[in-house]
């Protein structure tokens, strides 16, 4: 399913179809079989009213645009479905109607079904996520070598490798999944508590009934019903948000190593990707933006769930009737931020050579700190940061580089060899713990 034109830049088609008309009528649909097939096996009612409603509970015929109109009237669809479902059982066996719904309320059936669609989303999200891990960890491991400039404050800095780069997006990535699949889990649990969370409707029989459509359903089975405690489905909301947040970390580095005053590193374009309606010549972060994107909508979303959990007694008014949409748009965008760096993280174009020679370009300032680090011993750290100042101003004013500046000044000669000073510049001995910083990050995901 598309996402509607709209919304075609929050969503991606795959992840739009979990949340699709069709897989929500027929998730809250599978909720009222499974709950009439377990009162059935526990003799509330008779098994051949679970027949009748298990054959019309099905999605498809249903008048969705009405559907719609009398659920916002209602404040919920589980009102006019289940009154629609009551229908079609009648067509079928007019004695089973009245069990239609037994035994349940409103928003057991919206709480349920959710539930059922994050599960769908969960396992979609996991193979996204396994791929992307898997190509960042390729990429990661092709450039342990690649050596760039380091940007702090967007200035240029020491050298990094972008193996470690990429290695602290795989670090990152793998600790915010390995949330969110933990929060998945946790909300993965049946919602089945009748009208105010006792299920006595169903007598001494309301635990065992629930039991039951929890193991029909495959679902966890919770301590109770939590119609007001939304901490569980907060969780994953949350989850999401410092997910997505490392997703749209990983777009922004990628973005602006895309420019053209950098050019170091590329998504992957073609089919109509990165191009320019005006400029024939530009390469666009498409996917980058999509991500970015994503990560600036989540955390309204994030703060719109947890502003809405101080719900009311046993049952809320307008907390939980604000939560569809904000967990829809949450999972959407999270996927659409995933989808996006998968596709990058498998096609990153890396142009190492524009990255030696933005290295070059620095002519050595980058290596200021080496410098004097050298120098400081032996002239202490004030003397030692005035030379290297003098070296740097005459570097900008002759355009040489900080090492051949430095080797015109006696007091740096006397403690510096010739060869300590060509050294100075090579960017592969400046990097400290880097490989041994990425093999770590890489290792927290075997």
């Amino acid at each position: 399913m598309n996402p509607r034109l709209v919304e075609n830049l929050a969503a991606t088609p795959k992840y739009a179809e979990i949340f699709a008309d069709a897989s929500l009528l027929q998730a809250m649909l599978d909720f009222e079989t499974a709950l009439a097939r377990a009162e059935a096996s526990l003799g509330v009612i008779p098994s051949g009213a679970a027949n009748a409603i298990s054959k019309a509970a099905k999605a498809e015929g249903i008048d969705v645009a009405a559907l719609s109109q009398q659920g916002l009237r209602a404040g919920t669809l589980s009102i006019p479905l289940v009154k629609m479902l009551r229908e079609r059982v009648n067509v079928i066996d007019i004695a089973a109607a009245r069990f239609v719904h037994w035994g349940a309320t409103s928003q057991d059936v919206s709480d349920t079904a959710m539930v059922l669609l994050l599960r769908r989303a969960r396992q979609l999200m996991s193979e996204d996520h396994a791929r992307l891990l898997k190509a960042l960890r390729l990429a990661s491991d092709e450039h342990a070598n690649t050596v760039m400039l380091g940007r702090t404050l967007l200035q240029a800095a020491p050298p990094v490798t972008l193996g470690l780069k990429i290695a602290g997006w795989f670090g990152a990535l793998r600790r915010g999944y390995a949330r969110l699949n933990a929060a998945f889990g946790d909300a993965i649990v049946l919602q089945f508590g009748g009208a105010t969370g006792t299920l006595a409707v169903l007598g001494d029989k309301g635990a065992d009934v629930a039991r039951e459509l929890a193991k029909i359903l495959d679902l966890a089975f919770p301590e109770a019903p939590w119609h007001t405690h939304r901490d569980r489905l907060a969780a994953v909301i949350c989850a999401a948000g410092i997910y997505t947040g490392s997703l749209a970390k990983m777009a922004k580095d990628v973005s602006l190593l895309m420019q053209s005053e950098v050019a170091e590193a590329f998504e992957p374009g073609g089919n109509g990707r990165g191009g320019s309606s005006t400029m024939p010549h530009k390469r666009n972060p498409i996917a980058c933006a999509l991500a970015i994107a994503a990560g600036n909508r989540v955390p309204g979303y994030v703060a719109s769930f947890l502003s809405g959990m101080a719900q009311e007694h046993e049952r809320g008014v307008g907390g939980w009737h604000a939560e569809s949409a904000t967990i829809v748009r949450t999972i959407e965008d999270t996927g659409l931020a995933l989808v996006s760096m998968q596709e990058i993280a498998e096609g990153l174009k890396v142009d190492a050579a524009k990255m030696r020679k933005n290295i070059a370009d620095a002519h050595g300032a980058i290596f200021a700190e080496r410098a004097m680090t050298k120098l400081s011993g032996a002239l202490g750290r004030d003397d030692a940061q005035q030379l290297i100042e003098e070296a740097l101003r005459k570097t900008a004013e002759s355009g040489t580089n900080l090492a051949d500046a430095l080797a015109t000044m006696p007091k740096v000669t006397n403690i510096l060899s010739a060869n300590e000073l060509r050294d100075l510049a090579r960017p592969e001995s400046y990097l400290g713990a880097a490989e041994i910083f990425r093999k770590q990050l890489l290792a927290t995901g075997d």
